[in-house]
C-alpha cells in the first residue's frame, strides 16, 4: 500500500482527476438506476419488461456512440472533453427528473448510460494510460478503484434524498452536485494539464522518431488486426460475467439454496476481492506487462464459476464471489493497459473507445442471453461450467496473441 500512497502524494492532480471521473461514472451505471426501477416503471406505466427493453436500447445506443464521440478524446483538449461530458451527464439527470413520457425517459437514460458509465469510466482511464508509461498499472488501478467507491456511497445517499425529496429529487440533487462540485474539482485536479499534455506529445514525438521504436497503430489498422478481437474476448468475459451474476443473483440464490441476506453478506467478499484485485493488478502489470497479466486474470474468474458449477453448501457463495471479484479486479486493470502495449497511444481514445463498447454491448447481451437458457431450463451449473471453460480458452487465446507483436516494431 506504501507505493500506492507515494506515488499518489506525487501525481494527486491527474490520479485524482481519474478517481473523481470514475466515482462520476456512478451516476450512469445499473446498480445506481435500478435503485428507482419500481418508481420509474410506476412512473411511466412500464412492465419489468417494457422498462429492460428501453434500458436495453438505451445501453446499446451508448455503445455504439462512444465509438464516435469516445476517439474524440484523442483530439480535444481534456479540460474541455471533461467538461463536454460532465454537461451531457448533468442535461441526463435533469431530464430524468422531469421527463413526462417515455421518450423522454428513453433520451435520459441514454445520456445516463452514454456520459456516465461509458464516457466518465473510458475518459478516466484513457488519461491514466496515456500519460503514465512505468506505472500505467497502478494509475489505472487507482482510477478504477472510483467505482467500487461510488458502489458504497451514492446508494446511501440517494435513498437518503429520495427519502425527503422522491425519487425526482435524487436526479435534481446529481445534477447541482455535478455541476456544483463535480466539475470545479475535475477542473481544479486538472490545473497544469496543458502543460503535461505538452510535455507527452514532445515525448511521444520523440520516441516514435527513435528507430525500432514501437509506432502507434490507428483505429483502422487495429481493426485489421486479428490479435484485437482475441484479447477483446478476454477484456470482456469478467464485465459480461460480472453483470450476469448480479443481475440473476436471486434466481442463482434460488437454485443453490441461500437466502438472499446471506448472499448480501458473500458479496462483500466480492467487494473486497474486487479491490484487491484492482490494485494488485496495477502492481503486476507495471512489474511483467498487461500482455501477461490478462490472461492469468481469467483464471480465479475460471475458478470461482467452476466452484458455482461443482459446489454446495452455504460456504460456496462468498468463495465463489470472491474468487470473481478477484479475477474483474484483475482483468480490469489489465484490460485497460493492454490496448497502449499493443498499439500505442497516439490514438488510445479511438481505440479504447472500441474496446469500451465492445464490453457495453457483452454487458447488455449476458443477462438476458443467460436469462433464455435459464428460462429453457438449462441449469444454473452447465452455464457456470461453459463460462469457466469459456474463461480459461480466452485467457489461453490473449496468452498466445500477446506474444505476437503483429509487426508493431
Amino acid at each position: 500500500m506504501q507505493p500506492f500512497l507515494r506515488f499518489f502524494a506525487t501525481e494527486y492532480r491527474l490520479l485524482g482527476f481519474g478517481l473523481l471521473a470514475a466515482v462520476l461514472s456512478g451516476v450512469g451505471q445499473t446498480f445506481f438506476i435500478a435503485l428507482f426501477g419500481a418508481e420509474i416503471r410506476e412512473a411511466f406505466g412500464l412492465s419489468h419488461g417494457g422498462f429492460g427493453a428501453i434500458y436495453g436500447v438505451a445501453t446499446l445506443g451508448s455503445a455504439a456512440t462512444i465509438i464516435v464521440v469516445g476517439r474524440a478524446m484523442d483530439r480535444i483538449d481534456l479540460r474541455f472533453y471533461a467538461v463536454l461530458v460532465a454537461a451531457g451527464l448533468t442535461t441526463g439527470a435533469v431530464v430524468m427528473a422531469v421527463a413526462p413520457g417515455v421518450v423522454a425517459l428513453l433520451a435520459a437514460l441514454f445520456l445516463l448510460r452514454l456520459c456516465g458509465q461509458g464516457l466518465m469510466m473510458h475518459m478516466a482511464l484513457t488519461a491514466m494510460v496515456r500519460y503514465f508509461r512505468a506505472s500505467r498499472g497502478r494509475a489505472v488501478s487507482i482510477a478504477a478503484l472510483g467505482l467500487p467507491l461510488a458502489e458504497a456511497i451514492f446508494p446511501g445517499a440517494a435513498v437518503a434524498v429520495a427519502g425527503v425529496f422522491g425519487w425526482r429529487g435524487v436526479w435534481v440533487a446529481a445534477a447541482v452536485f455535478i455541476v456544483g462540485v463535480a466539475v470545479p474539482g475535475l477542473l481544479w485536479l486538472l490545473r497544469g494539464h496543458g502543460a503535461r499534455h505538452r510535455a507527452y506529445e514532445a515525448k511521444l514525438a520523440e520516441t516514435e522518431a527513435e528507430a525500432g521504436a514501437e509506432r502507434s497503430w490507428r483505429r483502422g489498422e487495429v481493426l485489421a488486426d486479428g490479435r484485437f478481437y482475441i484479447v477483446l474476448m478476454a477484456a470482456m468475459a469478467a464485465p459480461a460475467v460480472a453483470t450476469l451474476i448480479f443481475f440473476h443473483q436471486a434466481h442463482i440464490a434460488d437454485v443453490k439454496g441461500w437466502t438472499l441476506e446471506w448472499v448480501a453478506v458473500a458479496f462483500v467478499a466480492f467487494a473486497t476481492m474486487h479491490i484487491v484485485g484492482l490494485l494488485g493488478g496495477g502492481v503486476w502489470v507495471d512489474g511483467w506487462s498487461a500482455r501477461r497479466v490478462l490472461p492469468m486474470a481469467l483464471l480465479p474468474l475460471a475458478g470461482g464459476l467452476a466452484l458455482l458449477a461443482v459446489g454446495a453448501g452455504d460456504w460456496v457463495a462468498p468463495v465463489y464471489l470472491a474468487l470473481c471479484g478477484l479475477g474483474i479486479g484483475l482483468t480490469a486493470t489489465a484490460g485497460s493497459a493492454v490496448w497502449a502495449e499493443l498499439y500505442g497511444v497516439a490514438h488510445i481514445g479511438a481505440i479504447r473507445a472500441l474496446a469500451h463498447a465492445a464490453m457495453v454491448f457483452s454487458t447488455a447481451v449476458s443477462p438476458p442471453a443467460a436469462g433464455v437458457l435459464f428460462d429453457a431450463g438449462v441449469a444454473v451449473e452447465n452455464v457456470a461450467a461453459v463460462l469457466a471453460v469459456a474463461a480459461v480458452a480466452a485467457g489461453g487465446a490473449a496468452f498466445l496473441a500477446g506474444r505476437n507483436d503483429g509487426g508493431s516494431q
